[in-house]
Protein backbone atom coordinates (compact mmCIF):
# COMPACT_ATOMS: atom_id res chain seq x y z
CA UNK A 1 0.00 0.00 0.00
CA UNK A 2 1.29 3.35 -1.14
CA UNK A 3 0.67 5.74 2.31
CA UNK A 4 2.75 8.70 0.05
CA UNK A 5 -0.50 10.28 -0.28
CA UNK A 6 -1.59 9.72 3.18
CA UNK A 7 1.47 11.35 4.46
CA UNK A 8 1.70 14.41 2.01
CA UNK A 9 -2.31 14.88 2.93
CA UNK A 10 -1.23 15.01 6.66
CA UNK A 11 0.95 17.52 5.87
CA UNK A 12 -0.56 19.89 3.59
CA UNK A 13 -3.91 19.77 6.13
CA UNK A 14 -3.30 19.79 9.86
CA UNK A 15 -0.02 20.40 9.87
CA UNK A 16 0.20 23.55 8.27
CA UNK A 17 -3.16 24.37 9.72
CA UNK A 18 -1.38 24.17 12.84
CA UNK A 19 2.26 25.72 11.65
CA UNK A 20 0.25 28.96 10.37
CA UNK A 21 -1.40 29.19 13.58
CA UNK A 22 1.77 29.07 15.59
CA UNK A 23 3.00 31.71 12.88
CA UNK A 24 -0.03 33.78 13.83
CA UNK A 25 0.86 33.84 16.97
CA UNK A 26 4.72 34.32 16.79
CA UNK A 27 4.11 37.10 14.67
CA UNK A 28 2.93 39.24 17.04
CA UNK A 29 5.92 39.31 18.90
CA UNK A 30 8.46 40.61 16.23
CA UNK A 31 5.75 42.75 14.23
CA UNK A 32 5.97 46.37 15.09
CA UNK A 33 3.19 47.60 17.12
CA UNK A 34 2.28 50.62 15.23
CA UNK A 35 0.73 54.30 16.41
CA UNK A 36 -2.13 52.68 17.69
CA UNK A 37 -0.09 49.99 19.10
CA UNK A 38 -2.19 46.97 17.94
CA UNK A 39 -0.74 46.66 14.35
CA UNK A 40 1.24 43.63 15.50
CA UNK A 41 -2.02 41.47 16.68
CA UNK A 42 -4.32 42.79 13.77
CA UNK A 43 -1.64 41.93 11.14
CA UNK A 44 -0.84 38.35 11.82
CA UNK A 45 -4.82 37.70 12.37
CA UNK A 46 -5.84 39.61 8.43
CA UNK A 47 -2.49 37.06 7.28
CA UNK A 48 -3.32 33.90 8.74
CA UNK A 49 -5.53 32.95 5.40
CA UNK A 50 -2.62 34.18 3.38
CA UNK A 51 0.55 32.02 5.32
CA UNK A 52 -2.09 29.15 5.61
CA UNK A 53 -2.73 28.56 1.97
CA UNK A 54 0.75 29.34 0.65
CA UNK A 55 1.75 26.71 3.37
CA UNK A 56 -0.83 24.71 1.62
CA UNK A 57 -0.02 24.78 -1.48
CA UNK A 58 3.93 24.55 -0.96
CA UNK A 59 3.51 21.44 0.94
CA UNK A 60 1.55 19.85 -1.98
CA UNK A 61 3.74 20.44 -4.68
CA UNK A 62 7.13 20.14 -3.66
CA UNK A 63 8.67 17.31 -5.10
CA UNK A 64 10.55 16.18 -2.02
CA UNK A 65 8.69 15.23 0.48
CA UNK A 66 11.38 15.09 3.74
CA UNK A 67 12.13 19.02 2.35
CA UNK A 68 8.51 19.96 3.07
CA UNK A 69 8.16 18.43 6.68
CA UNK A 70 11.33 20.12 7.64
CA UNK A 71 10.14 23.55 6.04
CA UNK A 72 7.01 23.21 8.07
CA UNK A 73 8.51 21.87 11.22
CA UNK A 74 11.51 24.53 11.05
CA UNK A 75 9.11 27.50 11.09
CA UNK A 76 6.77 25.66 13.81
CA UNK A 77 9.53 25.03 16.21
CA UNK A 78 11.03 28.74 15.64
CA UNK A 79 7.95 30.29 16.57
CA UNK A 80 7.07 28.17 19.05
CA UNK A 81 10.61 28.48 20.95
CA UNK A 82 9.64 32.50 20.86
CA UNK A 83 5.72 32.16 22.06
CA UNK A 84 7.69 30.15 25.28
CA UNK A 85 10.42 32.70 25.39
CA UNK A 86 7.88 35.61 25.76
CA UNK A 87 5.90 33.22 28.03
CA UNK A 88 8.58 32.73 30.21
CA UNK A 89 8.67 28.79 29.74
CA UNK A 90 11.88 28.58 27.83
CA UNK A 91 15.24 30.88 28.99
Amino acid sequence: MNYRPWVRGVLAGPLSFICSWLLMAGAALYLPGGRAGVDNMVFPVVLFPVVWSLLFLYTLLDRRLIRAYAVVLALGLIHAVLIAQQLGVAT
